[in-house]
């Protein structure tokens, strides 16, 4: 049993009742009692990230999380995101600050409904994105990242019918780079980004006539049209290292973090209003109370776990498998930051 110097309270509700001083001793005591490490994605709050070992895009942090040490992983994001680090690591026990916090755009597929998907297109190829669930990525025959999706259809034989699941925007922007015409796309969306709309990129120029609109390319293709760069939220990190003006057209907590980091840049949101509450779901003291009383834990179906391993480990052998990071990536983390990483996002 974990020891500690300071009282375990019940609830988390207990928890919020303590100061940000208090939260952030605690947290930091029993990651060291636990040898934990944790994970702080991209669109988390402020305050989780300032306690987070490392920051960045979904499948990243579970690859930072699998070249360590660490027995458990805490991760602050959402629940696929908490399953792809048990995939990836499957001897280290992965704890979420709060289980609710879930991703619409997975909830949008099951593993039955692909099956049922899959009867229709029988010589189909399954590509699944990465913000899916490890049973989606079990039925899958390889995974994509935004990053890397056009990669991975372009490896596909042109003659193949390809089922892309569960974004229908990342799967027309690969349509748009590949001119394939046999992609079947799911009808699922990122609300944060289909909610992104034109008329706030206007305002936006109007306010910053200078600035280059980079935009993720879960957004609708009228948005994708007017942007100078469609890149992950990895790659909006690294081009507000290089440029002194963008609109980010991703979600709020990103356009934050950057904010923090380059105060004398202009990095503005495309739009104010895009926040994801399913990532705001996770708040410091809800960290604390999981460390405290080590929970909740994600756990896996071995067989699901393994084939939805077998369908990442092809896509990092397409995308060459981890690397690792540059000088510059290693800038942008935080102080504690472990000095090992992986520049696949």
């Amino acid at each position: 049993m974990t020891v500690t110097t300071r009282e375990i309270l019940p609830t988390p509700l207990d928890y919020a009742g303590l100061d940000r001083t208090e939260l952030t001793e605690r947290i930091l005591e029993q990651k060291a009692q636990r040898n934990a490490v944790i994970l702080g994605h991209n669109y988390q709050r402020v305050e989780i990230l300032e306690v987070s070992d490392f920051l960045g895009d979904s499948l990243a942090l579970s690859q930072e999380a699998a070249d360590t040490e660490a027995d458990t992983i805490v991760f602050c994001g959402v629940h696929f995101m908490a399953e792809t680090a048990k995939v990836l690591s499957p001897e280290k026990t992965v704890l979420m600050p709060d289980p609710r916090a879930g991703c619409p755009m997975a909830d949008f597929v099951t593993g039955q409904a692909l099956r049922n998907l899959q009867a229709k297109h029988p010589d189909a190829v399954t590509v699944a994105y990465v913000n899916s669930s490890a049973e989606v990525k079990a039925h899958s025959d390889i995974c994509c990242t935004s990053s890397n999706a056009v990669e991975v259809v372009e490896t596909i034989p042109e003659d193949r019918t390809i089922i892309f699941v569960p974004d229908r925007n990342l799967a027309a922007y690969v349509q748009d780079k590949t001119g394939r015409d046999n992609i079947v796309a799911w009808d699922g969306y990122c609300y944060v980004h289909d909610d992104l709309v034109l008329e706030e990129l206007d305002r936006a120029r109007k306010k910053h006539p200078g600035a280059l609109v980079v935009i993720h390319p879960e957004a609708r293709e009228d948005l994708l049209a007017e942007a100078d760069e469609i890149t992950s939220t990895g790659g909006m990190v690294r081009m507000a290292a290089d440029h002194d003006a963008l609109i980010l057209g991703t979600e709020r907590g990103l356009v934050d973090q950057l904010r923090e980091r380059y105060p004398e840049k202009t990095l503005v949101p495309l739009s104010g209003a895009a926040v994801c509450g399913n990532m705001k779901m996770n708040t410091l003291s809800k960290l604390a109370w999981c460390l405290d009383h080590g929970r909740h834990e994600v756990t896996l179906d071995e067989e699901i776990r393994c084939r939805a391993e077998r369908a990442l480990r092809r896509m990092l052998e397409v995308s060459g498998g981890w690397t690792a990071p540059t000088a510059e990536q290693e800038e942008l983390e935080l102080a504690g930051v472990r000095p090992k990483g992986c520049g696949c996002a």
